[in-house]
């Protein structure tokens, strides 16, 4: 996993954000201010900066400007287009509107560092194994016959480990937004990838929303 610097002087969106990037195993620094954000820069070994414009002391362009060669993502405010445009021209990897949902910001940090090498290969659950470029999954050493579905599925989950998805949620995000099925689909690719990984305990059900994989992390 990456090691994150998330700059947002709004306490409250700052701890959301590490939070949730926590959860599915990214180690997070905190700088409320742009000069606080060089510092760590210089004394951390940082894969990827979420980086606020709006910042005291030094604006996240100045941040920018003198950390091209570290991966960023830009916070922006929804009718800052000039903003936007300016930070990829800068050379910002990526940027996400204010408000934003979570899952998006999650999806945006995981392209990025796809984007940039530093993405894992191979993510292990209890003696469950699975390769991502060869989208190939192992149990104790053995492969696994899993339909298209059944990897995107757990796919999905092992990128947003920790964090409960609604069946709705996984419909539009593996079966895509103009399938027609119920959300019993979901629930039958569960339950067949409970029994297949021996996943049951990891795999969770959350009561009136969906599901969870839930991996924990030593700190």
């Amino acid at each position: 996993m990456a090691a994150i610097l998330v700059v947002e002087d709004e306490i409250a969106i700052n701890e959301l954000v590490r939070r949730n990037l926590g959860l599915v195993g990214h180690t997070c620094y905190s700088a409320m201010n742009g000069l606080e954000a060089l510092e760590l820069i210089k004394s951390k070994n940082i894969d990827l900066v979420i980086l606020d414009i709006m910042l005291p002391k030094l604006d996240g362009f100045g941040v920018l400007e003198q950390v091209k060669d570290t991966p960023t993502i830009l916070l922006t405010a929804k009718s800052n287009v000039e903003d936007r445009v300016k930070g990829l021209v800068m050379g910002a990897d990526d940027y996400i509107i204010k408000p934003f949902e979570m899952l998006e910001l999650l999806a945006r940090v995981e392209a990025v560092l796809r984007r940039t090498r530093k993405e894992e290969d191979v993510f292990e659950v209890k003696e469950v194994k699975v390769e991502f470029g060869s989208r190939k999954i192992y149990l104790r050493g053995k492969l696994i016959d899993c339909t298209p579905k059944e990897y995107e599925l757990l796919e999905v989950l092992i990128k947003n480990r920790n964090v409960a998805l609604s069946r709705e949620k996984l419909l539009e995000m593996i079966w895509g937004y103009d399938y027609m099925g119920e959300t019993r689909t979901v629930d039958v690719h569960i339950q067949r990838l409970r029994k297949k990984l021996q996943l049951e305990d990891q795999i969770v059900t959350v009561y009136k929303l969906g599901y969870r994989l839930e991996v924990w992390y030593e700190k």
